[in-house]
């Protein structure tokens, strides 16, 4: 069984040794926000909304046939644990940006280059590190008596199994993980004032966590004794699930985040990416996000067309922006609605429509969006390719992967094909091949991505469109060059500065 524990809600599948899905349930996890900016989760609902989708699950499957259970978490999230395991205070996402400031005293006391050598990633504020140097500093008394500081998965595992154990893929995410040795960093936890003890043990994914207790078993509808597998972040099981396991294999998840991978053999450092250990605990995946992806259509319809995510809806917008032509008509969406990562590492950075004009509609807006977010992947895309990695296969997952608009526009603009996986749930796929590793179906992590990986569909790129793209892809480029200065004055303005 895989269970992915992502941001919005929790996925649990059950899968046989070919790949598919025998049985499945689902549940939200709530979100909220005490201030703008701040993004909080309760782990007790992680807790709570895992035992929905196990109810849910349950009456499709029973119980004794679950060989074994593996995790995929949402990344970056950071939960802060007392010696009981309960949450002292709410847990603080990826989403949150609370911690700007931060930044600036990471890069004042450690160095940006340090810590993109160490931890794979450039300085920003998705990592936990730079909440838990907001914690230390505003809510000193919780953070002194914090007995560990988890992950999602780390939570969930303990919870299972008692034992406060992940894998490398889950760890490294938080910002304090060394990828080279795989393990935590002594220098940033040095900084931290903090010790590896008030963390999860780090082990390689598809090896054994512990067996699920007796009380969790209880609760959960899981046989006490059913064995507990390291898992991952979620990007990197769906990574797994694609079948990146091997160099030139890419996958990219057109989600509520648009991320792009590619499997490295070997830890390559660039602003075009971040680096992180891979899911099949072989070598590493060079990853690129944008924090804002699918989102945007749900920001658009939610704010534009009276909250109306129709089935409908969407075939009208999709129908719409098909009749247009590449541009748009001359609009252009720069998509850092939540700041920018790669290749800019700007927080302050924020969406631009730009070129409306009395004749643009809702397609207009619509396929403008779509346009500036598979532009950014293809910009990334080519910048690996400058330095070296070929990238020669793209699996394509997610819910925008539904949209043939927009697939077929990720493959025009990236310049080739694109496949279509048959699974929308490969976070979920990846960590129930690392459970089917660590129950002995398979002999390595390879040979469970073969086996389960299920079947994909062609779309074909059209090389006519690509020289179009890129001259709208250098075209968005300089819109945000043009306006970097401004965003930071917006910045300060929307947090209550006066002008400078």
């Amino acid at each position: 069984m895989g269970i992915d524990s992502s941001t919005q809600s929790v996925k649990v599948v059950a899968w046989n040794r070919e790949g598919h899905a025998v049985a499945s349930g689902r549940a939200p996890i709530a979100m909220s926000s005490p201030q703008p900016h701040w993004m909080e989760q309760d782990p007790e609902d992680w807790w709570r909304s895992l035992c929905g989708a196990l109810e849910e699950l349950w009456t499709q499957v029973k119980p004794q046939r679950v060989a074994s259970v593996a995790i995929a978490n949402q990344r970056e999230t950071l939960a802060l644990l007392d010696s009981e395991g309960r949450a002292t205070r709410p847990a603080l996402t990826w989403l949150d940006e609370r911690a700007r400031d931060s930044l600036e005293i990471l890069d004042r006391d450690l160095g940006r280059e340090t810590l993109h050598f160490i931890t794979g990633r450039p300085l920003d504020l998705t990592p936990a590190l730079c909440r838990m140097v907001w914690l230390r500093q505003f809510e000193p008394e919780i953070y002194a008596h914090t007995h560990s500081f988890t992950d999602v998965g780390s939570y969930l595992n303990l919870r299972l199994s008692g034992n406060l154990r992940s894998s490398w893929a889950s760890c490294d995410p938080l910002g304090t993980f060394d990828i080279h040795s795989r393990s935590w960093s002594e220098p940033i936890l040095d900084y931290l004032g903090l010790r590896p003890e008030q963390f999860s043990q780090p082990q390689q994914p598809g090896t054994l966590i512990g067996p699920i207790q007796a009380g969790a078993a209880r609760e959960t509808g899981f046989l006490e004794g059913t064995p507990l597998v390291a898992g991952g972040g979620d990007g990197q099981c769906a990574a797994l699930g694609t079948g990146c396991t091997a160099p030139g294999r890419a996958y990219v998840n057109l989600g509520t985040a648009l991320v792009f991978g590619v499997w490295s053999p070997r830890a390559q450092m660039d602003l075009h990416w971040r680096t992180l250990l891979s899911g099949s605990g072989e070598g590493y995946l060079l990853e690129t996000v944008q924090r804002t992806g699918a989102y945007l259509i749900t920001w658009f319809i939610n704010t534009f067309m009276n909250g109306q995510a129709s089935p409908e809806i969407f075939a009208a917008l999709e129908r719409e922006a098909s009749a247009l032509p590449i541009g748009s008509d001359g609009l252009i969406t720069l998509p850092y609605f939540s700041g920018c990562m790669n290749p800019h590492w700007d927080p302050d950075a924020r969406g631009c429509l730009i070129g409306l004009g009395s004749g643009h509609g809702r397609g207009h807006i619509y396929r403008s969006i779509l346009e500036g977010l598979s532009l950014e992947t293809a910009g990334a895309v080519e910048a690996m390719r400058g330095r070296g990695i070929g990238v020669q296969h793209i699996t394509a997952i997610g819910g925008g992967s539904s949209s043939p608009l927009w697939t077929q526009m990720m493959a025009d603009a990236l310049g080739q094909d694109l496949w279509l996986s048959d699974t929308q749930e490969a976070s979920a796929l990846g960590a129930g091949m690392l459970a089917a590793l660590g129950a002995g179906w398979f002999e390595s992590p390879l040979e469970a991505a073969g086996a389960m990986q299920g079947e994909l569909r062609r779309v074909s790129s059209r090389s006519h469109s690509a020289p179009e793209y890129a001259r709208l892809l250098e075209l968005q480029t300089a819109v945000y060059a043009s306006n970097a200065a401004h965003f930071k004055t917006l910045a300060q303005i929307r947090r209550g500065s006066t002008y400078p």
